[in-house]
């Protein structure tokens, strides 16, 4: 969730400052390319072993609703984390992200880009410049429709700019957040700006049976420790 500081400094020194850049950019990008890796092998793990896509699909929904419930509550937590250079950190990832899943295909990645709703909108908010402009509605109806006013108000005065010197949202935008706030403090769910961490994505038995492939068992190699194990011996093909 954080630029690391290494990088991010280096983009300031060195005699040639684009290759410097290049260079800090792809140093970067490397941690999200880092789990786009781990990503592309599970799901090819899954392939190999014949997971209906059904299935492939919840299980990255799961992972993609945690990655979404971890990177806010961190943003959200960490004001060290609310700057805008963070935020095109982040959102950096995120496209690579959305690249995977756009390679990962509908059949596996399924609705897997949309359980990061509040981290895209949260970056969005960061990166977005002339924030002092916006109003309330803007803010909360187009850019960032899904967030609450608790955590459109800690995002907001927890905003910091290390980049261009920028400032957040006008005085009076807080004002009214504050006013909002007020007048739902009755509620004690609205009360918190953190996402519960649920990414459980129920499912039947029924779903998956739906869902399954005609597969001739005869075509498949069993692996090495089956083949090896005496008691298996009733899958291996019958010798000709």
């Amino acid at each position: 969730i954080q630029a690391p500081r290494t990088s991010r400094a280096s983009m300031m020194k060195g005699s040639s400052r684009s290759n410097t850049n290049t260079a800090a950019q792809q140093a970067l990008i490397a941690h999200w390319q880092g789990i786009v890796k781990s990503l592309g092998n599970f799901l090819n793990i899954l392939k190999v072993n014949n997971v209906p896509p059904f299935l492939v699909r919840k299980v990255f929904t799961q992972i993609f609703s945690f990655i979404n419930v971890q990177l806010f509550n961190s943003l959200l937590l960490r004001r060290e984390c609310c700057s805008f250079s963070n935020g095109e950190y982040v959102k950096a990832g995120l496209a690579e992200l959305e690249h995977w899943c756009y390679r990962a295909t509908d059949e596996y990645a399924g609705s897997a880009w949309d359980e990061l709703k509040h981290i895209r909108q949260a970056i969005g908010f960061l990166v977005i410049h002339q924030k002092p402009k916006k109003t309330l509605d803007e803010i909360s109806h187009d850019l960032c429709p899904v967030l609450s006013i608790q955590q459109l108000y800690r995002i907001s005065t927890m905003y910091w700019d290390d980049k261009y010197g920028t400032h957040s949202v006008s005085p009076e935008v807080i004002s009214n957040m504050r006013v909002l706030m007020t007048e739902d403090s009755n509620n004690p769910v609205s009360n918190s700006f953190l996402l519960d961490d649920d990414s459980s994505i129920p499912f039947s038995v029924d779903d998956i049976s739906k869902s399954m492939q005609q597969i001739d068992i005869s075509d498949i190699e069993p692996p090495p420790l089956i083949r090896e194990n005496s008691g298996f011996v009733f899958l291996l093909p019958p010798p000709e």
